[in-house]
């Protein structure tokens, strides 16, 4: 996990939030390729479940909403961790996370092993204020969740679209929550981005849809990139769900800190959320048949998608020490690689070469997303390119001037080839 983390920052993945002032636990920046790596991931996600279904329409809801949202949801009074303080080294833990020891049944610190204090009640929203005027009524929250937003709009879709029952509304957007145990590097933030669909159908079919959504989440996931072998569903036991769910499943994967843990989740969210808004807003939710005009509360199911923990997942899924040949690789199923191709001219005091090599540039950036590297010696430029987990690598020698071709490195087998130059577009599309 160290060394993963420490390639995130040498090649411009994710950096530590605010490092230059000392940080601040667990945020994080996205460097140039961590910025290309989740576009690569997200437009993966929206194309698959948005945009080549009939049945779910996209929404961008807000981040702050009417804190009255957060009442009808539970979320005010429900969304509760339990935490302890140690006596002496003043960290916080989450309940759940306390390691008790025998003597009395006391607990204690799972970092310095003094007593922690007795149980204190937490909700981990984010509080802030609309307008100039700190008080009761002028406060509202970051969100916790995406999905909130989604059912406050669900009468707005109905009357737009008219869609017919089963359909989904899908989201991508940043959530927030302040966090008790952090830790473990992007896999718990702070503030983080979740991509969820809420998918509405009629109660009789709920186990039906859920089983649908299974197969179609750990899919979308395997054709990231991630192997099958380091997925698995485990179901919640009844003191881990939610208020407002009554069945949930979670695809954990094997994380390199500590196994398997909560990459997705999938929950059956009942008839809750609708009617609650109902009932809260005065405004009537009820999905209405057109054809037997049958109003009813659609029951839901969730299919709940972490960004920052599909990152996590597809480098831990990538990443390779190949020690016959000295280098760190990370082996990006090419869809998935921030950089497509790495254009390189063997000498950077070659005017010639350097033209040349910005003509290859120039050919290919409008295909494909390509780096440009002249410095240092050629092997150390495909070694840094291994790291950041770009497929091929296109070189641009003094041959290249007299027969108008390159040389393509594949980084996984680190073969070279010989292409032509107006053949190069076609066979990086094939290989890609």
């Amino acid at each position: 996990m160290l060394k993963i983390v420490s390639l995130c920052k040498r090649r411009g993945f994710i950096y530590p939030g605010s490092q230059i002032y000392g940080g601040l636990a667990n945020t994080f920046d996205f460097g140039p390729l961590g910025v290309e790596l989740k576009k690569n991931i997200l437009a993966s996600w929206w194309k698959t479940f948005v945009q080549d279904r009939a049945d779910i329409y996209g929404l961008d809801g807000g981040i702050l909403m009417n804190s009255t949202v957060w009442k009808a949801s539970g979320h005010t009074e429900k969304f509760i961790d339990d935490l302890r303080e140690c006596e002496k080294c003043h960290k916080r833990f989450k309940e759940e996370h306390v390691i008790k020891k025998s003597s009395g049944g006391e607990a204690y610190c799972p970092d310095c092993g003094e007593k922690l204090s007795g149980l204190r009640r937490f909700n981990p929203m984010f509080k802030t204020f609309v307008g100039p005027v700190e008080n009761s009524s002028s406060v509202t929250y970051l969100r916790p969740e995406t999905a909130q937003a989604i059912f406050i709009n669900f009468k707005n879709i109905i009357d737009t679209f008219h869609p017919r029952i089963p359909f989904g509304i899908a989201q991508v957007g940043k959530a927030f929550r302040n966090e008790i145990t952090l830790g473990n590097f992007i896999f718990r933030k702070l503030e983080f981005e979740q991509m969820e669909i809420e998918y509405f159908v009629r109660e009789k079919n709920w186990k039906k849809y859920f089983e649908e959504w299974k197969k179609k989440m750990e899919k979308w996931t395997i054709n990231l990139g991630i192997k099958k072998s380091n997925l698995h569903w485990r179901e919640h036991d009844k003191k881990e769900l939610a208020h407002y769910s009554e069945k949930t499943e979670d695809l954990e994967y094997n994380f390199p800190f500590g196994g398997f843990k909560e990459l997705y989740g999938l929950a059956y969210r009942t008839d809750f959320d609708l009617k609650t808004h109902t009932k809260e807003s005065g405004k009537d939710l009820r999905y209405i048949d057109p054809q037997t005009q049958e109003k009813f509360f659609p029951h839901i199911i969730e299919p709940s998608f972490g960004l920052e923990r599909t990152i996590l997942a597809i480098l831990s899924d990538a990443y390779y020490e190949d020690k016959k040949n000295k280098r760190i690789v990370l082996r990006f199923k090419p869809s998935m690689a921030p950089i497509k191709v790495a254009i390189f001219p063997l000498l950077a005091n070659k005017p010639k070469l350097i033209k040349k090599a910005k003509e290859v540039r120039s050919l290919l950036r409008d295909n494909f997303v390509v780096a440009w590297d002249e410095r240092g010696n050629i092997g150390k430029r495909y070694y840094a390119q291994d790291e950041a987990g770009t497929p091929y690598c296109v070189t641009i020698d003094f041959d290249s001037l007299e027969k108008d071709d390159v040389t393509v490195r594949d980084r996984d087998t680190m073969k070279q080839e010989r292409v032509k130059i107006n053949e190069l577009i076609n066979y990086l599309n094939k290989k890609l």
